[in-house]
């Protein structure tokens, strides 16, 4: 290729990406300066947090969940999981909350709270979310195609990855790590394979799950290395 030529491609390619993180850090800005909004997958308009009933859940927060998950919900290593994580907040949708709210984690510390009911689970939702900064992606992560993996290879994976902080059994907290109990039916019942694959692919900031996909990650594991995990995953609470 002519080298004039090529350097003319170079000058426009360079003008281009500037031009679109120019853009992006634009748009960053004006995101941050949304206060008490959350953006949908769905709408392109943001909505709306009721200050009311997030101010009624921050209370039944207070009284119900502050003694493990804390002050603003951000969590204690090996104790109990952030509930305000931006990652978590944004692949999770409001039915994942409010059913892990009202049931509980089976064979972990976390109780049921169905006596609180319905809208009381609400307002502690609308609480949590107002503290989202970012897209909610529930609805794009759980309309992702289910795994069909082979739980064989995801049981290597899991041995030599996952289990150093989730526990042999995915028992999490109760096996001495610093993870979730991702090996349990009650959490399992509940997710979906592309919040699952999500989680893996992605990581979660300020915590020790970090992500696992792509040049940059500590193990840069393919689709279906990822899939293979979640087919060994659904296997776990029966063995």
């Amino acid at each position: 290729m002519d080298r004039t030529l090529f350097s003319f491609i170079l000058l426009i390619t360079a003008s281009l990406f500037v031009s679109s993180c120019s853009k992006q850090d634009d748009e960053s800005e004006a995101s941050n300066n949304t206060s008490q909004t959350v953006m949908t997958k769905t709408s392109s308009a943001p909505i709306k947090i009721d200050p009311a009933l997030a101010a009624e859940g921050e209370a039944l927060y207070n009284q119900n969940c502050v003694f493990c998950h804390q002050d603003d919900a951000i969590g204690k290593p090996g104790f109990a999981p952030s509930l305000t994580n931006q990652e978590f907040l944004s692949a999770s949708s409001d039915q994942f909350l409010m059913g892990t709210i009202r049931d509980g984690r089976a064979g972990t510390g976390m109780p049921p709270f169905s006596h609180l009911g319905r809208k009381q689970v609400e307002a502690i939702v609308a609480f949590l979310r107002a503290h989202a900064k970012v897209p909610n992606r529930s609805v794009e992560i759980d309309a992702q195609p289910a795994s069909h993996g082979d739980e064989r290879l995801g049981q290597f994976w899991f041995d030599s990855i996952c289990s150093t902080c989730h526990g042999p059994n995915g028992d999490g907290y109760a096996a001495g790590g610093t993870g979730t109990a991702i090996g349990k039916a009650s959490f399992l019942d509940k997710v979906t394979d592309g919040f699952i694959r999500t989680t893996i692919k992605e990581g979660r900031t300020n915590t020790r799950m970090i992500g696992y996909s792509g040049p940059a990650a500590m193990a840069d594991l393919s689709d279906g290395d990822v899939d293979d995990i979640i087919a060994y995953l659904r296997t776990v609470p029966s063995r």
